[in-house]
């Protein structure tokens, strides 16, 4: 055999060396990959007229968007009328129609959890990521909510409503129920925070409605009001509503 063309020592140091740093260096750009994976959504966000047009009977359900609703929903829907709504109670506003009132929200994320705090009905929403499950005693106005990150977005999923009269939205009188379930997309796009959410209720949808909106970055110095619903004083006004029935 030709000695010249036997590998050296400093060829095998080498190649040591090279695969030591390869090995040292996958952990750093797996972390890496996965920091990148996770949006920088904590902030103070806000959702009134600057981010989007204001909620009404048609916004952010439009003539495209509009829920295909059953014979349940239309039953319902037609006997409904605004001084049966569970708001004048102070009841607070649930997923899908939460996420769009035009009041300002404050996210925060931690390693196991991401809290959403809405200033409309002072609500705090927790999205668990450590993969825990919800339990029979779950149920709530706002439901239990999983989450996880892909794809530099955050994806959530609510089930585990309580049955709301009005728990569609404000405006249409279209309820949902224990069934309901709530999926939600939020990534960022340059400074603003979008969402896509999609709501799915066979009780009372005959399929997934959805819409999709954004959050513009709060003015500087912004802090969130309380929201302070007084029941005697909420429940004064549907004195002036008339009723369809005597």
């Amino acid at each position: 055999m030709n000695l010249s063309s036997r590998p050296s020592t400093r060829t095998f140091l080498s190649a040591a060396v090279i695969a030591l740093l390869a090995l040292q260096s996958a952990p750093t750009l797996n972390a890496q990959s996965e920091e990148a994976a996770i949006p920088d959504l904590s902030g103070l966000w806000d959702g009134g007229g600057r981010a989007r047009p204001v909620n009404s009977a048609d916004v952010p359900w439009t003539s495209e968007n509009f829920p295909v609703l059953n014979e349940r929903a239309i039953a319902y829907q037609q006997v409904f009328e605004e001084i049966i709504a569970p708001k004048y109670d102070c009841q607070p506003s649930s997923s899908p129609a939460v996420q769009y009132d035009p009041y300002h929200m404050q996210v925060t994320q931690w390693p196991d959890r991401v809290m959403f705090r809405y200033e409309k009905d002072d609500q705090l929403r927790t999205v668990w990521l450590d993969g825990r499950q919800p339990k029979a005693v779950d149920f709530s106005n706002q439901g239990f909510s999983v989450g996880y990150y892909e794809d530099g977005a955050l994806h959530v999923t609510t089930t585990h409503f309580l049955f709301d009269i009005t728990g569609f939205d404000d405006y249409n009188g279209i309820p949902s129920s224990s069934q309901k379930v709530v999926t939600e997309r939020y990534w960022m796009e340059g400074e603003d925070l979008h969402v896509t959410l999609t709501v799915e209720d066979p009780m009372f949808l005959r399929e997934p409605a959805s819409y999709t909106t954004r959050w513009v970055p709060a003015r500087e110095g912004y802090v969130l009001g309380a929201f302070d619903c007084d029941p005697e004083s909420a429940r004064a006004s549907v004195r002036f509503f008339p009723s369809k029935y005597k």
